[in-house]
């Protein structure tokens, strides 16, 4: 009996010891941070980056042995899905993540034609989630467990209509966008309302529109030569501005083109080559001439994946900076799902003068960050080199 007594006593302390170490049962408590990106379909660069990124992130956090909280560490594992560049692929990835993975946070969608219905799940089900590069106001609007890394279009459509008449003093302009998408949908909306403002009503002398994948743009453009315009507004991705400013050249198009963050991904001057030089867009961050961390950030990516960080790159390594600082400053990790969650929220909510690779910022009540935008120049070299600074 004495025996029995010994055998039970020590299976309990080692019980004890393993709980308290973060074992419970054989099972260690891990924390799961779910990545949702476009690894396929139209943008599969804004995919790589984000994953590349992520696992950059990974390895700081194993480096250190996991992240802490109130003085344990625990490991932590990366979901990465693919949502194909495709609403309901997002929407499908965030129910999976945080039902069947039960991630204590996502990270992405990237574009506002997936965030916003993946914001609508991960609010649903209250979890936070992150999105660092969608700046349509409705992927956060009403959601208060969902979070953005990068300003936002009512924000950035007057700053860029604002920064064109400050610059060239033009009174005409045009714009062409995807009727199809949210995020150049609504950009193209406030670009327009903010210059009619500044110029009067009519000014904008051409807004056309397109489809998704559409590709012959020579009607659209023709009609826009044809009005007067004096500057071309493109609020489009990577891949629909190689062609969009191609076709424009080859039309006789000589005036400037302005784009928006969209053009950011390096694989705009891949695509679109000599005909993007000296066009002027807005972004996140400008990678020629960083100074500090975001020097050390880029240089780090640059030697890891042998090409310059785009502003996903930047965005996507703020947001994940962001989610570990709401993780870290947990009392404790439950491992009730739920409960870690809505403490992650509450964390990130109260998140103040957070210095990232983007800048400074600190969250509205509604998940929105307040920063600065940059304008940058594409240089002859190809480079995005810093332009101006632009804050709100």
């Amino acid at each position: 009996m004495k025996k029995l007594s010994l055998i039970l006593t020590a299976i309990f302390f080692t019980l004890f010891a393993l709980s308290s170490s973060g074992w419970c049962w054989g099972k260690k408590k891990i924390i799961k941070i779910g990545i949702n990106a476009p690894i396929t379909g139209d943008i599969p660069k804004v995919g790589e980056n984000t994953k590349n990124t992520a696992k950059m992130w990974l390895e700081d956090i194993e480096k250190a042995g996991g992240i802490e909280i109130a003085g344990k560490k625990y490991p932590v594992e990366l979901v990465i899905e693919d949502n194909e560049a495709q609403a309901e692929s997002a929407v499908k990835v965030n129910t999976k993540m945080i039902t069947e993975d039960e991630v204590i946070t996502v990270i992405g969608p990237q574009s506002s034609k997936q965030a916003i219905p993946a914001g609508g799940v991960a609010d649903s089900y209250a979890t936070p989630m992150i999105s660092p590069w969608s700046t349509n106001p409705d992927t956060t609007k009403d959601r208060p467990y969902v979070f953005r890394g990068c300003f936002l279009d009512p924000f950035q459509g007057p700053m860029l209509a604002n920064f064109v008449k400050e610059e060239f003093g033009f009174t005409k302009a045009a714009v062409l966008y995807d009727v199809a998408s949210d995020y150049p949908k609504g950009l193209a909306e406030y670009f327009k309302q903010a210059w009619e403002k500044n110029n009067g009503e009519g000014s904008v002398v051409s807004y056309e529109s397109f489809t998704t994948k559409d590709a012959d743009f020579s009607s659209q453009l023709t009609k826009i030569i044809n009005s007067g315009a004096e500057v071309l507004f493109v609020p489009q991705y990577y891949n629909e501005v190689a062609l969009i400013v191609k076709q424009a050249r080859e039309l006789g198009w000589k005036k400037p083109i302005l784009g928006s963050d969209s053009w950011g991904s390096s694989e705009t001057i891949t695509l679109c080559g000599s005909d993007c030089y000296g066009a002027f867009f807005s972004t996140h961050y400008a990678s020629a001439g960083a100074e500090g961390i975001t020097k050390e950030f880029i240089d780090r990516y640059k030697k890891k994946y042998s090409y310059v960080p785009d502003d996903v790159c930047a965005l996507t390594w703020d947001s994940l900076k962001l989610a570990q600082k709401a993780i870290e400053a947990l009392v404790e990790f439950s491992g009730d799902i739920k409960k870690d969650r809505e403490n992650v929220k509450k964390n990130l909510a109260e998140i103040a003068n957070f210095e990232g690779v983007t800048g400074n910022m600190s969250f509205t009540p509604d998940g929105d960050p307040v920063k600065c935008a940059i304008i940058v120049k594409i240089s002859d070299a190809g480079e995005f080199r810093f332009y101006k600074s632009v804050c709100p």
